[in-house]
């Protein structure tokens, strides 16, 4: 008997000391688990497949591209300790007001109590505070206030990258402005079409707005409807942009490279005079004198032929130029600089725009719905001048287009273009010192692409 209870109580002690041993690792796996969570906790993986094909790169690039880091003023770098709170800096306090449609700045500053006096100071400090007058739907005012409830200072958005800043001392306001965070970095992509060269960005983390700087970038030698293959790789070096900690907005394309159908084109940003251009690697600008198609269009749906058939008529008639198929209402550009030598309407053309450029060339566009250019006028490349449509001889909304050279029509899809002036040899110099380490990474990168896919194909 003595030794049943002898054994009960030896029972009991173990199993008591092996809980303890369960809790103690339980306790040490819940705490090892905390702290795991703490480091991926600074992991943002709400982005994890764009951030496969995006990557932030450092690169020695033309000055222009101010990466700004916020200052860590007053930051203690050294060992936290646990036991005590960590401190961060106090936030400014504002009231925040969005301007509502037909809201006025009169109407916001009777709302928030502010006198009518305060705001006449206001508007009448400079010609910045001036364009007050011309605030928009959605625009955000900020308000910081005296004890006595007065207006003490003001902060609105003046443009992209400056707060416009009033300061009232209750008797007397005063303006200034304010730099907001802007940074700018750099980020690398790459891609393989299958389909089409929109999917391919998409797939690559492309805004739709950066496929298409990248399609213009090589649409003076590559037809991105007609020419685009299965296999067809970009490369691609562009800015984006942050503002106060927040993505804004994609910035500018810094480099690229195209392979198409096994050719590769490269092209280069490069500022003269303040302005930006795109070269290729040897100097030669990206830009030519003519577009190849003046319009973004689906597809072709007559190309030049002097012996073609003509569908309305019924017998054989030249078509002298190319009818490029696109919705109504598609913005069609001016080809190249020149000027407007007929901007009119008859039966056959519809309302139709012809265009008088250097080098005895014209060019002539057919069945807008609506033109929006005159006779006499002169025009850049790239200037719209009218809108598809079906006007005159035409059976759905499409483009003519024609390409006349010293009066006799050629091809506009093969003739040979005029091609915009390269660098001189200084320029090409400064330039190519410039390009170098933007070369370097987009070769990198291409080299990476190409050994991904061996591997994976292995």
């Amino acid at each position: 008997m003595q030794n049943k209870k002898l054994l009960s109580v030896l029972t009991g002690i173990l199993s008591q000391f092996n809980l303890k041993i369960t809790r103690t690792k339980l306790t040490l796996f819940a705490l090892t688990l905390i702290a795991v969570g703490f480091a991926l906790g600074g992991l943002d993986t709400s982005e994890q497949d764009t951030d496969i094909a995006n990557k932030v790169v450092e690169l020695s690039l033309p000055d222009r591209i101010a990466i700004q880091t916020p200052a860590l003023e007053g930051v203690d770098l050294g060992v936290i300790d646990a036991t005590s709170p960590v401190m961060t800096p106090e936030l400014e306090s504002w009231d925040t007001v969005t301007v509502r449609s037909g809201e006025s700045l009169d109407g916001i500053f009777r709302k928030q109590g502010f006198s009518a006096s305060t705001l006449h100071g206001i508007m009448n400090l400079n010609k910045e505070t001036k364009r007050l007058k011309n605030i928009r739907p959605g625009d955000l005012f900020e308000f910081q206030r005296h004890e006595d409830g007065s207006l003490k200072r003001m902060r609105y958005a003046i443009d992209e990258d400056r707060y416009l800043i009033i300061d009232h001392d209750g008797e007397q306001p005063r303006a200034s402005s304010e730099a907001r965070d802007m940074i700018t970095q750099i980020t690398e992509t790459s891609g393989t079409i299958t389909s089409s060269l929109f999917l391919a960005g998409k797939q690559a983390g492309l805004s739709d707005g950066m496929v298409m700087k990248l399609a213009n970038l090589f649409g003076w030698d590559i037809d991105f409807v007609l020419d685009i293959r299965e296999g067809d790789r970009f490369f691609l070096l562009y800015e984006k942009v942050y503002r106060d900690g927040s993505f804004l907005r994609d910035g500018e394309i810094i480099g690229a490279t195209f392979v198409n159908q096994g050719e590769k084109f490269q092209a280069l940003r490069y500022e003269i005079d303040g302005k930006a251009q795109y070269f290729a690697p040897d100097g030669r600008n990206m830009r030519k004198a003519f577009l190849r198609a003046p319009l973004n269009f689906a597809y072709i749906s007559s190309s030049f032929n002097p012996k073609r058939y003509h569908p309305i008529l019924k017998r054989v008639k030249a078509h002298n130029g190319i009818d490029y198929k696109a919705p109504r209402g598609t913005p069609v550009y001016a080809a190249g600089d020149g000027k407007v030598i007929r901007s009119d309407y008859s039966k056959f053309n519809g309302h139709h725009v012809f265009i008088q450029h250097a080098n005895s060339i014209v060019t002539k566009y057919l069945h807008f719905t609506k033109r929006t250019v005159k006779r006499g006028q002169r025009v850049k490349q790239g200037k719209v001048i009218g809108y598809v449509g079906a006007t005159g001889l035409a059976q759905g909304p499409h483009l003519h287009y024609e390409f006349l050279l010293n009066g006799v029509h050629r091809n506009p899809r093969t003739v040979s273009l005029p091609k915009a002036d390269p660098l001189g040899k200084t320029q090409l110099l400064d330039f190519q010192q410039k390009a170098a380490p933007v070369l370097t990474q987009l070769s990198r990168l291409e080299s990476a692409s190409m050994y991904a896919t061996t591997t994976s194909g292995k």
